[in-house]
């Protein structure tokens, strides 16, 4: 087998030697949080803390967020430098000051993008939203081959009639050859 050389990490452009271990890919929840000022340090342990008393789940850092899954992400965590931007997918749309926006994120799942800049903010209702998307998250695939199997077959609309060439852009045509 032969030895691995030196050479250049093609994404961080960092030189490695040859048997150094290097991993420019790898984001911790620690790296993702360290900078965060103490309130948001505090906030983001009391929301993880909410998230684990759900029972069985992965959490992991993934790129600048921090996911929160069962089989599938039902939030994740956006640290950011003045709050933290919590993005809970739900199957309905909640209207409250705390949600900033909603976005459609598939079939049946709506992203809901929450700030957060102390600790005291997680509390009901945020808590309650973060377990509802815990639980609805296995039901998610299931709703959404019923949502499926409701809707009607979509029925093709009928094709437009067709148009008769106009003698002009024959012309163009025949300019744009001769150039």
């Amino acid at each position: 087998m032969k030895a691995k050389e030196a050479y250049e990490c093609y994404h961080c452009k960092q030189w490695v030697e040859a048997g150094q271990d290097h991993d420019c890919w790898t984001t911790t929840e620690t790296a993702l949080t360290k900078d965060l000022s103490e309130d948001l340090q505090d906030a983001y342990q009391r929301v993880r803390e909410a998230a684990v008393e759900f029972g069985e789940q992965r959490i992991y850092a993934s790129g600048s967020c921090i996911m929160f899954s069962r089989t599938s992400c039902y939030f994740f965590v956006r640290p950011k430098r003045q709050y933290l931007e919590l993005a809970v997918f739900l199957p309905k749309a909640i209207k409250s000051p705390l949600v900033k926006r909603v976005e459609p994120k598939s079939k049946v799942k709506l992203a809901h993008l929450i700030q957060i800049r102390h600790r005291d903010e997680v509390e009901s209702p945020l808590t309650d939203w973060l377990k509802e998307a815990y639980e609805f998250e296995p039901l998610a695939k299931a709703a959404a081959k019923t949502r499926l199997k409701s809707r009607p077959a979509a029925t093709k609309p009928a094709p437009a009639p067709k148009r008769k060439a106009k003698k002009r852009s024959a012309k163009r045509n025949t300019r744009k050859t001769k150039r």
